[in-house]
């Protein structure tokens, strides 16, 4: 440990800060790519205690809320640097595989390390239930945009389509955050937002050493991710991977790996409801959240910023929303009784598995303005 940062942490640092060195002397775009991706993993971890701890000073109603705000904040910060380059298909892939990651990859993975360990656990169907809804209604607000760009190709019609869901689904946001907040019959938001009692043993950061290591680690994933962002069309170009790929799996995995970890070692430690709400919480939250801000951004900071019909909208490939709607609905129906095992846990593992291979070998035809 060094200032009470695991030492591998540590190591990762020193690999993003020898990344964005490197991209000052002519090194090759795959190598400074993974190093800026290597140094984004602890930084996402750091952002996510630093919260936490600070959620322990101001009390788990309002650090919940504060874990809410931050909870996507790398993936956020990512997305933000992509769409200022352009990059609007990196971008909506990004979604894309943060949904599918969280609910299939994630949950499944959770499942099978705490099946394995404690054969069948239980958790509130409740809380799982209001998760499923907030996911349906995010699945139909990327099927209906999609649905209109059918009828009405128009990219100025459908940016402003788009802008419309993005700002009924953050009004719907909102509403939930603030019904979790008042829930007098349960700690929901403490639950799905994140916020958990430490565990034995566990120290605390003060108060100004958690606000100091977050505001930091922001400022150093807004550096990284343009360091990382910088090189996506050049691995490209000289590996034959696809931008759909890097977006919908390598992208995701960067920028939520510390929340990931988290929720699988709390399913090992039979707190599925805690699991569960880091999973599904953190899909409702990009799809809810992120997906509608990052719409609402590129009006300002998009290569063509205050032009209609020039940013992204909420048209995703059928392949995606395909793909979403499959983790969706198979997330509720696996919700349904309150009870998971390790079986569960690999259908979920194996159809992201599918998923991860169609997107790699994919050839998407590149369109302006994004898909």
């Amino acid at each position: 440990m060094w200032f009470g940062i695991p030492r591998w942490q540590v190591v990762m640092l020193a690999l993003g800060l020898a990344g964005y060195i490197a991209s000052f002397v002519g090194a090759p775009p795959l190598l400074i790519f993974a190093l800026a991706a290597a140094g984004l993993i602890p930084l996402a971890g750091l952002i996510g205690r630093s919260t936490e701890d600070i959620a322990h000073y101001i009390g788990p109603k309002w650090g919940g809320l504060l874990n809410a705000t931050f909870g996507n904040a790398a993936e956020l910060i990512i997305a933000s640097v992509a769409l200022r380059a352009g990059l609007i298909n990196l971008v909506k892939a990004s979604i894309t595989g943060s949904i599918i990651g969280n609910l299939l990859l994630v949950l499944g993975s959770g499942l099978i390390v705490g099946g394995l360990r404690h054969g069948v656990q239980r958790f509130d169907t409740r809380e799982a239930g209001r998760n499923s809804t907030m996911m349906l209604l995010a699945i139909f607000g990327l099927i209906l945009p999609a649905t209109f760009n059918l009828a009405d190709p128009n990219a100025v019609r459908v940016e402003e389509v788009s802008l419309v869901v993005a700002i009924v689904l953050l009004i719907i946001y909102f509403a939930y955050i603030a019904y979790s907040f008042t829930a007098s019959e349960t700690d929901a938001i403490e639950q799905e937002l994140h916020v958990a009692e430490p565990e034995d043993g566990y120290v605390p950061w003060s108060r100004r050493t958690a606000m100091m290591v977050l505001a930091v680690a922001t400022l150093a994933t807004v550096i990284l991710s343009e360091t990382l962002v910088g090189e996506v069309e050049a691995v490209i170009r000289e590996f034959s991977v696809s931008e759909f790929f890097l977006g919908a799996i390598v992208v995701p995995i960067v920028g939520n790996v510390a929340e990931h970890f988290s929720g699988i070692t709390l399913a090992g430690k039979n707190k599925m409801d805690i699991a569960l709400g880091i999973a599904a919480g953190s899909s409702t939250q990009v799809a809810l959240l992120v997906a509608p801000l990052l719409v609402l951004l590129s009006l300002v900071i998009g290569p063509q910023p205050f032009d209609l019909g020039k940013g992204m909208n909420l048209v995703f490939l059928p392949m995606e929303i395909v793909a979403v709607s499959a983790a969706g609905f198979l997330f509720n129906y696996i919700s349904r009784d309150g009870e998971t095992n390790w079986l569960e846990g690999l259908q979920l593992v194996s159809l992201y598995i599918i998923l991860a291979a169609m997107f790699f070998l994919i050839q998407i035809p590149e369109v302006s303005g994004g898909h």
